[in-house]
């Protein structure tokens, strides 16, 4: 089995990451186009497949990959049409906002079973919060795609209606998470740790609270009771983040990404 990655920036950059230290495909197996020759050259020392035509690329894979910004996905699939065979591939599409309906319509009856993936950086450490919508796919054409993501950290399986709304919960939520290092490292400069030192204890401080969640099955509230005392340190500070609108700043957050 074959795959190409169409745009290799962040975001297909760090999917090529992943695939690469993934066991469902061979190096060689996979294929990197990209305009960008600095890119090219980056992967190919890495043993994968580089090419910066587009066609090329599609005509080779058996999953053609198409990861570039959401103005760009009608060019690039319509540059890529010709080379789509629907009785032998499969297209995953990675692009925020571009609907099923659209692709459907660029493609016509050219257009192979499709997938509407949001993955986010993490997929390059194995550990992405990946969405997939499958679009006139069977359950083994699904499952192939599920395991591909699945091993570059957890998979869930949505609806077009809550695409937008697992982007900004999951994709732009890595970026609200690593806000809340920083601010976190700030404070514990200001409580009198060295900065590289504040930030380690708050990255291991968060992944203990989520292997924590992740292990006892709790709801978040119910742990948190068990490192409060009234009257104790924990809670004053919870308190304080309150009063100053924590969960209301978070909420409100994640909603303006919808807009």
């Amino acid at each position: 089995m074959k795959i190409s990655v169409i745009g290799a920036g962040a975001m297909g950059g760090a999917t090529v990451e992943g695939l690469i230290k993934g066991q469902q495909f061979k190096n060689e197996d996979i294929t990197v186009s990209d305009p960008s020759q600095a890119v090219v050259d980056k992967f190919a020392k890495m043993g994968v497949s580089v090419t910066t035509d587009n066609k090329l690329a599609a005509d080779a894979a058996d999953i053609v990959c198409v990861v570039v910004k959401p103005w760009l996905v009608e060019k690039v699939l319509t540059d890529i049409k010709p080379e789509l065979d629907p009785k032998k591939q499969l297209l995953i599409v990675i692009a925020a906002g571009v609907s099923s309906e659209s692709i459907k319509g660029w493609l016509g009856e050219k257009c192979p079973p499709l997938f509407l993936v949001i993955p986010n950086i993490a997929i390059a450490e194995m550990a992405s919060m990946t969405f997939v919508v499958p679009v006139g796919a069977s359950k083994e054409e699904t499952q192939k795609v599920v395991d591909i993501f699945d091993e570059m950290g957890h998979t869930l399986i949505t609806d077009e209606q809550h695409l937008a709304s697992g982007t900004t919960l999951a994709s732009c939520g890595i970026a609200y998470a690593m806000r809340y290092i920083r601010a976190a490292a700030e404070g514990g400069v200001e409580l009198g740790f060295k900065a590289d030192d504040a930030k380690k204890i708050v990255m291991q401080t968060m992944k203990g609270a989520v292997e924590l969640l992740e292990a006892s099955g709790l709801h978040p509230e119910a742990a948190i009771d068990l490192v409060t005392t009234p009257g104790g340190v924990t809670i004053k500070g919870l308190n304080e983040m309150e009063h100053a609108g924590f969960t209301s700043a978070v909420i409100r957050g994640l909603k303006a990404g919808l807009k």
